[in-house]
């Protein structure tokens, strides 16, 4: 074969690159040299999900890797994107959650709006908390009243809570605990934190079943009421009977006919 005569060749070289070739090289060069300056775990809109693809949040597009997802930030539509997103939280006077400044929408590295990333936030421990054990004395419901403080909690946070299953937890086994269920309590910067009570049906009527953060004091209340089995029930019930056997003669002792 003549490799004299190829342009721009010379031989041993494996010839001359192509334009797809040299275009997936320029690209690869620019993917790597955006990430020596770019870090995508502080985008807030960079997302992996479960089949090893990119997502971006705001437009709601799927890349394949991660240098085509650097290259949609600078695209048109990432970009005008942003500029909706940081006109709106201008307009509506949003702050940062974490922070408490307002957001003005600067753009970044990424373009991305000035909103610090909550799962890279350093936690700072547990919160402190209180347990106290209630009962309410007209349906005589067993409850729980939790009380949590949060002194370094951010301005606009206000914590959350949910109830698990023993069968959604990885921590302790859940044939041995499925007789118990998890009160979890979650305010950031603080960790989450979980409290383990008896698997039972809670009462979530008004008056019941409540929640309430005080902002003034960084505390936050839930008190929940326990449901009686059909065995507590009956067994209230044989009570309140024997009280009105007992109670009735004596009221009526002083009535003619009743004692005999």
């Amino acid at each position: 074969m003549d490799y004299q005569n190829r342009a721009g060749s010379k031989k041993g070289s494996g010839g001359v690159a192509g334009f797809s070739e040299t275009n997936a090289d320029r690209r690869e060069r620019l993917r790597k040299l955006a990430l020596e300056t770019i870090d995508l775990e502080k985008d807030p809109y960079f997302f992996k999900n479960h089949l090893g693809s990119f997502e971006c949040k705001l437009c709601l597009t799927v890349h394949v890797n991660d240098g085509s997802y650097l290259a949609h930030t600078q695209g048109r539509k990432h970009q005008t994107n942003l500029a909706r997103r940081a006109a709106r939280d201008q307009r509506e006077g949003r702050t940062d959650p974490i922070t408490g400044l307002p957001i003005t929408g600067t753009a970044g590295a990424l373009g991305a709006s000035a909103i610090q990333v909550r799962k890279n936030l350093m936690k700072v421990g547990r919160p402190g908390y209180r347990i106290t054990k209630i009962r309410d004395p007209i349906a005589r419901e067993e409850g729980l009243r939790f009380q949590l403080q949060y002194p370094e909690i951010g301005t606009e946070i206000v914590p959350r809570h949910r109830f698990m299953s023993a069968f959604e937890q990885r921590i302790e086994n859940a044939m041995e605990n499925k007789q118990f269920q998890y009160l979890l309590v979650a305010a950031e910067p603080y960790e989450a934190v979980g409290f383990k009570i008896p698997n039972k049906e809670i009462d979530r009527r008004p008056g019941k079943f409540w929640t309430h953060y005080d902002k003034d004091n960084n505390e936050y209340f839930v008190q929940l009421l326990f449901k009686p089995d059909k065995d507590d029930r009956c067994k209230y019930l044989e009570v309140a009977l024997l009280d009105r056997l007992i109670i009735n003669p004596t009221i009526d002792a002083g009535v003619p006919g009743l004692n005999r």
